[in-house]
């Protein structure tokens, strides 16, 4: 499979709006929006991420948009998070995404965060260099309760 970044166009939005409201992929993702479903605060959200200094890509395979993969925040505490459509979980693409974008962004150390229990997340950020380094609490709006997560590190 052909995995490959590109910048975010606005016909990429519906597709990540579908694929932030699978129930299935809202729990393992657990720490997402209060409530998915509200179109206007997504759009919001993006009008925001896309003014702002994240490095934001959408997710190609073979051509399909299939998800989104980001850094963000403040220098030496910036994050990457993504999001790879449930259809193609357990297939490579995070894995190949989330290196394809580490290329592109060469500033270190980075930082990500995972529910504990999101083994498939964990594993993808493991293959790329990221090391487990705390553990917290915190509340998962997908959940609706507090959840332990991992916080990874991938040094410079």
């Amino acid at each position: 499979m052909d995995v490959v970044l590109r910048e975010v166009h606005d016909s990429d939005l519906p597709v990540f709006f579908r694929q932030m409201n699978d129930p299935e992929a809202l729990r393992m993702a657990a720490f997402t929006a209060k409530d998915p479903a509200d179109r206007a605060a997504f759009d919001d959200r993006w009008r925001r991420i896309r003014a702002s200094d994240a490095v934001t890509r959408t997710i190609l395979a073979d051509g399909d948009v299939v998800g989104s993969a980001a850094v963000y925040g403040e220098p030496g505490e910036r994050e990457v998070t993504y999001w790879v459509d449930r259809a193609y979980w357990g297939r490579g693409v995070a894995t190949a995404a989330l290196r394809a974008l580490l290329a592109e962004v060469p500033e270190r150390p980075l930082y990500a965060r995972a529910a504990a229990d999101n083994t498939g997340s964990r594993r993808v950020l493991e293959k790329c260099g990221f090391r487990e380094t705390a553990r917290a609490t915190g509340y998962a709006p997908a959940r609706g309760e507090e959840i332990d997560e991992v916080v990874l590190n991938l040094p410079g």
